[in-house]
């Protein structure tokens, strides 16, 4: 009963900031843990250009692997669909495979593609930490320094908007600096919440958004972010969260492939995505740590 007694505290001391009635009842008293950031501070290790610039880069690559399950979203876009033709003949030569169209095209995993296109891929293992259940390893190749490692998946709220009884004993709660939370949990009411905004944003044969990271098989392999444990006294932190608005003139087709989405249709803003970056080079077999209230100086 002891032993059970210390498990359950030491979830809720890692848990608790991210758990929103708690947040709620605590405000004033623990700024802290509210991933506070000074204005004399920065959250970003790496320029949005950057993080729009590979986002672009993997989703393209995506696109391109898997080109022959596209031909609804090309048909309404001639110039796009030229200019991915121009893409695939040089990747057929990059890679020196024979793609064929239709049902026999050659695809790579999604895990191989990120492999292709940044060197490394990462997956869900269990966690090297005590009960820590799962976690997030690089599973392949070697990250460097300031690199998009994974993406944090979710439902997007923004401040006041109904979360109360999604939060109810979920730890997957990402709460961004300006307010904005995000949901990243994969089951129960969080899961149903995340299918109904994305199947109402979709636009014919546009996807606003990847529904995929609520199952076992990711479309996107980056969007695992919510399962990356936080760092200990023995684990230290080698990625740290950066927050970034997914521009206006993101490309529509690629879309496709970010596993966010607003709770609320009718507001006009940008799209909040989290990303984890990398505060050192990572190599093979390493498992990811965060810190839950990470601030950069």
């Amino acid at each position: 009963a002891a032993a059970m007694l210390r498990e359950l505290r030491r979830r809720w001391g890692s848990y608790k900031y991210r758990f929103v009635p708690w947040l709620a009842l605590n405000l004033r008293r623990q700024r802290r843990t509210l991933r506070y950031v000074p204005e004399s501070s920065q959250d970003k290790i790496i320029a949005d250009e950057d993080v729009f610039e590979t986002l672009l880069k993997v989703f393209k690559a995506l696109f391109i692997n898997d080109f022959s399950r596209q031909a609804d979203i090309l048909a309404l876009l001639p110039e796009v669909k030229c200019q991915y033709l121009e893409l695939l003949t040089v990747e057929q030569k990059r890679s020196k495979v024979n793609f064929r169209t239709h049902q026999g095209q050659h695809m790579f995993s999604p895990e191989e593609v990120l492999f292709n296109t940044l060197g490394f891929s990462v997956g869900r293992d269990r966690s090297s930490l005590v009960s820590a259940g799962t976690g997030v390893f690089v599973t392949k190749g070697f990250v460097p320094k300031g690199t998009v490692v994974s993406m944090y998946p979710g439902t997007v709220y923004r401040k006041h908007e109904p979360i109360f009884f999604q939060s109810l004993g979920n730890p997957f709660i990402f709460r961004c600096i300006d307010g904005v939370l995000i949901d990243g949990n994969d089951k129960g009411l969080s899961k149903s919440v995340y299918r109904s905004c994305s199947r109402r944003d979709q636009l014919g044969p546009f996807q606003m958004s990847d529904e995929s990271w609520l199952t076992a098989t990711l479309q996107n392999p980056l969007a695992v972010g919510q399962y990356v444990n936080n760092c200990s006294h023995e684990k230290a932190a080698n990625v740290c969260y950066q927050e970034f608005d997914v521009p206006g003139h993101f490309p529509i087709e690629l879309k496709q492939y970010l596993p966010n989405i607003v709770y609320s249709h009718d507001i006009e803003s940008h799209l909040r995505c989290v990303v984890l970056v990398a505060l050192r080079d990572i190599r093979q077999g390493e498992e990811l740590f965060s810190n839950y209230y990470t601030v950069v100086s």
